[in-house]
């Protein structure tokens, strides 16, 4: 009888149970390094033909990796080699930070002010964790712009203008969070 256990097999300290088990994808290395025997970030080497198919993270796989509908196309994605700090909780904080907004939102609808007690308690518990999940979210956009710098500049570039764009963001949520608190 063969057992169905993989956990053994799984080293994501990310992974429950109940989960699907997916693998994350290691960085890509030289097709020569992986030819000529060196280990990789992968594992270790191999002789197979998939393992000598690996190429920098600036290039394309050899053309016979690919299936024909991507043959010829650019890269549509890079790995993420790293997951970021609050990866696992991101989703319960940003369920908090709705919660307490639809609530504070729905209070300013009709007709209670700025400066109520519900609406501070709203914002003093949504605010503090709204920066630290936006914060996140821009160092995910930061390692992500980076990554793709070597495939595909333009690419990179528009991540970048999105962090740009996100710590405005963050500037702008801690100086209204600062005028609710203070009204």
């Amino acid at each position: 009888m063969r057992s169905r256990y993989t956990r053994a097999a799984m080293d994501d300290e990310r992974w429950e149970p109940g989960m699907p088990v997916l693998d994350r994808q290691g960085p890509r290395t030289p097709a020569s390094a992986t030819a000529m025997g060196q280990a990789t970030a992968i594992g270790p080497a191999t002789t197979a033909p998939a393992a000598t198919a690996m190429t920098a993270p600036g290039q394309r796989p050899a053309t016979g990796t690919l299936p024909p509908s991507l043959q010829g196309l650019p890269p549509r994605s890079v790995p993420e080699v790293a997951p970021t700090p609050l990866q696992r909780q991101y989703i319960n904080l940003s369920v908090v930070v709705l919660i307490c907004g639809a609530i504070a939102i729905t209070a300013l609808e009709i007709g209670v002010p700025l400066g109520s007690p519900l609406v501070k308690l709203c914002v003093a518990i949504a605010a503090p964790l709204l920066v630290v999940t936006t914060a996140d979210a821009v160092l995910r956009i930061w390692r992500s712009a980076w990554a793709w710098m070597p495939v595909d500049r333009g690419k990179g570039l528009f991540r970048l203008a999105w962090v740009a764009v996100s710590l405005v963001g963050l500037t702008a949520l801690v100086l209204a969070a600062a005028v609710v608190l203070l009204a």
